[in-house]
């Protein structure tokens, strides 16, 4: 069988073009920008790439045509695929029907850390010989792929909110049907096709109304936005984790997050020591012990297997140290992601210098949805530099006067390059935050380090 993809670059169906290659498909594909790390990992494969959406480049026809949400009514590639008739499909159904049929899903949802507790489940599974399919929207370290089919039943997606297809305005994780199902937090985000706060939660209804009775609900204790959406209708046994409260807990916590007790139904079972930082990730790992728990691994074993755990690219990755300043690169892309981010590295560093730098890049941070909470989100870092682009539709200025002297706007990377070369000092930390490559911002900065 021969499938093309549209839109083959982007994470998720980059990793979709892996899985369909390992089930021994011929697999084509192309995108506005074909370019690494995506792009390198594909052409492995043996997956063919063109540049651009061409009508040539389906003709002749494949067996099917695989379309990522990114298409759109009036791309070439698309009107040919509908004038020609040429059968077509969503990648998350793509996905349903050839991938997750018969497997035991584990889905991981929520507005923030479904990359890295997606990443720690898989590997606390893995740990334990269990060999699972997965399909993440980060590179996990332990791994080294995005995506493969695994050896059993189990399979772990990270399971988005976002629209599926042009054609099919549902949330991608409604296909997924999930047996164990992680919703770790809930808030407002995607404001380019969501109105408010209800309409995600409408979303996670119709999520939670698809998971089998005999399967579990793990949820964080206390969050309204989800308990509103539990009480919408709930059919599944749920599980709440917690810090310091809830069934299953994290208790005499470390200040940076890196040692924690895990506590269930009052007694202490196990304990966590390992390389990651902040509270939120600490609530990840209980997630994904609750979840691991559900298919039959202990908990000893998952807190001992997260000891092992190696991170995520671009989740609070340290890119390098050049003249004793430390580069990070993050993902954070939503206030409440980079306040727990720099509150999880402060807590790490004590008093070290913290230069925070900041590329707005999201639809929703584009559209100016989360500025008035913006600046108090940066208050931990010493100094704050904004990158202000003319994609964004909104002025940082108010944000910039909020934080006061600390923080600077600036619409150049040369200039940030430049200052971070001059002014840095050993034992700095300079935390990069975006959702996109930056302009490759990161090795930039290390370079100049290196030749100042």
């Amino acid at each position: 069988m021969h499938i093309h993809i549209l839109g083959i670059c982007g994470t998720f169906m980059g990793g979709v073009a892996l899985l369909a290659r390992s089930l021994g498909m011929t697999v084509s594909g192309s995108d506005a920008n074909v370019y690494p790390p995506m792009s390198d990992q594909l052409i492995a494969a043996g997956i063919e790439l063109q540049q651009g959406y061409l009508p040539e480049h389906l003709d002749p026809a494949p067996d099917l045509v695989v379309m990522g949400n990114a298409m759109a009514r009036g791309n070439p590639a698309v009107e040919y695929v509908l004038n020609k008739g040429l059968p077509h499909i969503s990648g998350p159904q793509w996905l349903a029907d050839y991938v997750l049929k018969d497997r035991w899903v584990l889905a991981v949802s929520g507005t923030h850390g479904k990359t890295t507790t997606s990443s720690l489940l898989a590997w606390i599974l893995e740990d334990a010989g269990m060999s699972p399919g997965f399909l993440i929207g980060g590179v996990p370290g332990n791994f080294g792929e995005t995506a493969r089919l695994g050896d059993t039943p189990f399979f772990v997606i990270e399971a988005d909110e976002y629209d599926t297809a042009f054609f099919d305005k549902r949330s991608k994780f409604i296909h997924y049907h999930a047996r164990t199902l992680v919703v770790n937090n809930l808030e407002f985000d995607h404001a380019d096709i969501f109105d408010d706060l209800a309409a995600i939660q409408k979303q996670f209804h119709h999520l939670i109304r698809t998971i089998p009775s005999e399967g579990l609900l793990i949820t964080p204790s206390h969050v309204e936005a989800i308990d509103d959406v539990i009480r919408m209708g709930c059919w599944t046994p749920q599980q709440t984790i917690g810090l310091n409260e809830g069934q299953l807990r994290a208790q005499n916590i470390a200040g940076d997050g890196s040692q924690f007790d895990v506590a269930f139904d009052g007694d202490t079972v196990s304990a966590v020591n390992w390389s990651m930082l902040g509270m939120h990730n600490v609530s990840n790992a209980l997630a994904a012990i609750a979840a691991a728990r559900h298919v039959g691994v202990s908990f000893e074993h998952s807190c001992d297997a997260l000891s092992r755990f190696k991170g995520i690219k671009r989740r609070m990755e340290l890119r390098g140290e050049e003249q004793g300043v430390k580069v990070y690169d993050d993902f954070a892309h939503h206030p409440t992601a980079i306040e727990t981010t720099i509150n999880g590295l402060r807590a790490n560093i004590g008093a070290r210098k913290l230069i925070a730098i900041l590329e707005p890049r999201s639809n929703t941070m584009r559209m100016g949805v989360h500025q008035k909470t913006l600046a108090d989100s940066l208050q931990a870092a010493d100094q704050v530099i904004l990158f202000e682009d003319q994609a964004l539709d909104w002025s940082l200025s108010d944000v910039q006067q909020q934080l006061g002297d600390k923080a600077t706007i600036t619409d150049s990377i040369d200039a940030i390059v430049e200052r971070i070369a001059s002014e840095a000092k050993a034992g700095d930390e300079i935390l990069i935050m975006s959702n996109g490559s930056f302009g490759g911002i990161h090795q930039r900065v290390l370079t100049a380090l290196a030749e100042r």
